[in-house]
């Protein structure tokens, strides 16, 4: 099972040393806004589309690759 998406986000921008602040300029949201993002399960994908951008890491791709790792995903469709 996948970690919530806001972790996932959370921890990138942890990894890449960046602030929240600078985080929440670069999304376009206040910072309580971003904070409640971290505690999200799930995102608006044109949300997600943005942050993957900003943070240089395709977030879509870590559900692509829980998908198959959970036999979603049949033969031909990957």
């Amino acid at each position: 099972m996948m970690k919530p998406i806001g972790m996932l986000i959370k921890e990138e921008l942890q990894a890449q040393e960046r602030s929240v602040a600078w985080f929440a300029r670069k999304i376009h949201l206040d910072r309580s806004n971003v904070y409640r993002l971290f505690q999200k399960n799930s995102i608006d994908t044109d949300l997600l589309r943005r942050v993957s951008q900003i943070l240089g890491r395709d977030f879509f791709a870590v559900y692509s690759e829980t998908l198959s790792e959970e036999g979603g995903l049949r033969a031909g469709e990957r």
